[in-house]
């Protein structure tokens, strides 16, 4: 196995770099230009592992993909990485000693706050100052599971106040915290430094009520603050408690939300690359989309000089199934398997021309009867859309990754096609 070795190794650590990370890097710096291949193996990695370093080396633009395929990798030249990090010690430093008269006011004023020890079920903090310090020290002793809810405009005010360092901290210790909350355009880069340490969703609907529980034995509850009741983080008011109905009240309501929420890749997905166009389909007059697919792949052979193009049409198809996923999705209720293939039974009778029925709980199985989706002219019709469609609701209505089989359209299609729903 290659090690890594010198000062400069042991920087890229000390600076938060995995060590196989850094000596992906350190070996782009020593080659230049190189594909994932060749550092992987200069690197003494295995390829898929080291796949996995270099996106994250080029996610911190330590690294940047040149040229086609395969893509060779530039390494940000050490200088440039050197002073960056003077930049980022310098203004750590410069906010230290800004920070220095707040920090010594907090402590004094923490004197007078209730202590993580105190045994009555409920406390009333009051105050931004008196509710972060306080937040921190239950953090700091939390043993096993963290739950936040947040509104999206909280995360940056908790970051100002040292909550994501606790928060960091716990998950070092091996602490589970599932974090749910608004990702939106305005506070991206905020949920991406949560996101770095916490199971971060975002949530559908939006956080109307705030609260962190820590360990099942206590609850911190926002009252009022500056987003509604005050004009001021001197206004704000927390309630912390450890009476196990405010409690399960707490853990449902986080429930509710993070079962319904989007994981954070995804919704990173849709906020960095949106779609730049979309070409409707109206029943009734698909003509006119579809002319335009026409026009758009015929300006695309003149710009080429090609004289043909293919389509790949399986993919073309999971993309409509997907489309048609997510129409239908949002159209049913239900958080859980069995609820959510009745809703599409509901579906499927008030709006699709097949009819869908449960054979089976468990595995959850279903069947799809009278639908003229397998045909012989082209089966992998049924064979593609039907269960990239059924997988796309369950997927959008759980939040979890799942497995939808294929039905045989020559076994199935005169009986009904069957589907098992399985975890991926």
């Amino acid at each position: 196995m290659v090690r890594i070795a010198g000062t400069l190794g042991e920087l890229l650590v000390e600076h938060g770099i995995p060590e196989r990370g850094a000596r992906l890097y350190l070996a782009a710096c020593r080659g230049g230009p190189q594909t994932a291949a060749e550092l992987a193996r200069q690197s003494g990695l295995h390829r898929v592992e080291a796949y996995r370093f270099l996106r994250a080396l080029e996610a911190e633009g330590l690294l940047r993909a040149t040229g086609g395929r395969p893509a060779r990798f530039v390494a940000l030249p050490l200088d440039q990485l050197v002073d960056r990090w003077i930049r980022r010690t310098t203004d750590r430093l410069e906010k230290l000693r800004g920070d220095r008269e707040k920090i010594l006011a907090d402590w004094k004023e923490s004197l007078t706050a209730p202590e993580p020890g105190d045994l009555r079920k409920f406390a009333v903090l009051e105050g931004r100052s008196t509710i972060q310090r306080y937040l921190r020290r239950r953090l700091d002793a939390a043993e096993r599971e963290v739950l936040i809810s947040s509104s999206g405009f909280a995360l940056g005010p908790a970051i100002e106040g040292g909550v994501d360092r606790s928060i960091r901290e716990a998950q070092a210790r091996g602490v589970k915290v599932r974090f749910v909350t608004e990702a939106t355009a305005a506070n991206l880069a905020d949920v991406k430094h949560f996101a770095q340490f916490t199971d971060l969703r975002h949530a559908e609907s939006p956080v109307t009520n705030r609260a962190i529980v820590i360990d099942r034995s206590g609850a911190l509850v926002f009252v009022s603050g500056e987003e509604g009741l005050g004009t001021s983080g001197a206004d704000q008011v927390a309630l912390w408690t450890s009476a196990p109905s405010v409690l399960a009240l707490a853990r449902e309501y986080h429930q509710r939300l993070w079962s319904r929420g989007t994981p954070f890749t995804r919704r990173l997905a849709e906020l960095e690359s949106p779609s730049t166009a979309t070409l409707a389909v109206v029943r009734g007059r698909e003509e006119v989309s579809f002319q335009r697919l026409r026009e758009i792949t015929e300006l695309g052979m003149r710009v080429t000089g090609l004289g043909t193009a293919e389509f790949d049409l399986p993919e073309m198809i999971r993309t409509i199934a997907g489309q048609l996923g997510r129409n239908v999705a949002a159209s049913i209720e239900g958080t859980t398997p069995s609820a959510v293939a009745a809703g599409l039974a509901g579906y499927y009778d008030k709006h699709a021309l097949g009819r869908l029925e449960v054979v089976h709980a468990e595995p959850l199985t279903l069947r799809v009867t009278q639908c003229f989706a397998c045909t012989p002219q082209g089966p992998e019709i049924g064979r593609v859309m039907c269960p990239k469609l059924l997988q796309t609701v369950f997927e959008r209505r759980l939040g979890v990754r799942l497995d939808v089989s294929a039905p045989d359209p020559r076994r199935h299609a005169t009986k009904g096609c069957l589907f098992t729903v399985a975890p991926a």
